[in-house]
C-alpha cells in the first residue's frame, strides 16, 4: 500500500512539473510575442498575446498588460491592472510609476501624488518621485515644500540642470535670491546657452 502510494505521488509530480514547464513555455512564447508586436507598434496584437496566457496573482503579465494598455491609449484598463500589480506586489515602485502614466493622462493628480508618496515610503531617496513632488508643489505655488524634495535630490546629483534650475528658480519665489543666484550660475555651467538660468540672473540684477 505504501509503495502504491509513492508511486501514485511520484507519478503526479511527473505530470505537475510537466504541466507547469509547459505552462511557463507558453507564457515565455507569449512574453517573445508581445515585445515584437509592440515594436511594431501593434499594441492591440501584443495584449492579445498576453491575455491568452493571463491568470489571476500574475505580476510580470499584470505589468506587461498595464504597460501596453497605457501605450494603446486604453487607460482605465491600464489603471486595472497596475493596481493588481500593486496588490500583488505592495512594496513595488516600478508598478507605481507605471500607474502614474495612465492617472496622469486622465487626470487624476491626486492619485498621482498617491503614489509618489507611498513610493517615497518605500525608498525615501527616490529621485524622480522626490523631482516630480516637487514639480507639483511648485506648481501649486508651494515653494517651500517644493524646495525640501528637489534638494533631496541636488544632493544627491549636485551637477543634474533639471533640479539645478528648479532649485534656483524655487529658491528665487522665495526671495533667497543670493543662493537663486549661485544655483543659475551653476544651471549655466551645465547648459551655457541655457535661457531659463540666464533670465534668473537678469531677474536678480
Amino acid at each position: 500500500m505504501d509503495f502504491l502510494k509513492s508511486k501514485l505521488w511520484i507519478i503526479l509530480l511527473f505530470y505537475t512539473t510537466t504541466a507547469g514547464a509547459q505552462d511557463f513555455d507558453k507564457q515565455l512564447k507569449a512574453f517573445v510575442n508581445s515585445y515584437e508586436y509592440e515594436q511594431k507598434g501593434n499594441y492591440t496584437a501584443a495584449i492579445r498575446e498576453l491575455q491568452a496566457v493571463y491568470h489571476e496573482g500574475d505580476y510580470e503579465t499584470s505589468l506587461r498588460l498595464g504597460w501596453l494598455m497605457y501605450l494603446a491609449g486604453r487607460h482605465t484598463e491600464s489603471l486595472t491592472y497596475y493596481q493588481k500589480c500593486i496588490a500583488i506586489r505592495p512594496l513595488s515602485v516600478e508598478a507605481r510609476f507605471g500607474y502614474v502614466n495612465p492617472a496622469a493622462s486622465l487626470g487624476m493628480w491626486q492619485q498621482v501624488e498617491v503614489q509618489y508618496t507611498e513610493i517615497l515610503k518605500a525608498d525615501p531617496m527616490n529621485t524622480l518621485a522626490n523631482y516630480r513632488m516637487g514639480l507639483m508643489a511648485y506648481e501649486r505655488e508651494d515653494f517651500s515644500t517644493a524646495l525640501k524634495y528637489f534638494d533631496k535630490v541636488i544632493n544627491l546629483y549636485p551637477f543634474d540642470y533639471d533640479t539645478a534650475i528648479m532649485v534656483a528658480w524655487t529658491q528665487y519665489r522665495l526671495g533667497k535670491l543670493r543662493e537663486a543666484r549661485i544655483m543659475f550660475q551653476k544651471a549655466l555651467l551645465i547648459q551655457p546657452t541655457d535661457s531659463s538660468a540666464a533670465e534668473g540672473l537678469k531677474l536678480i540684477k
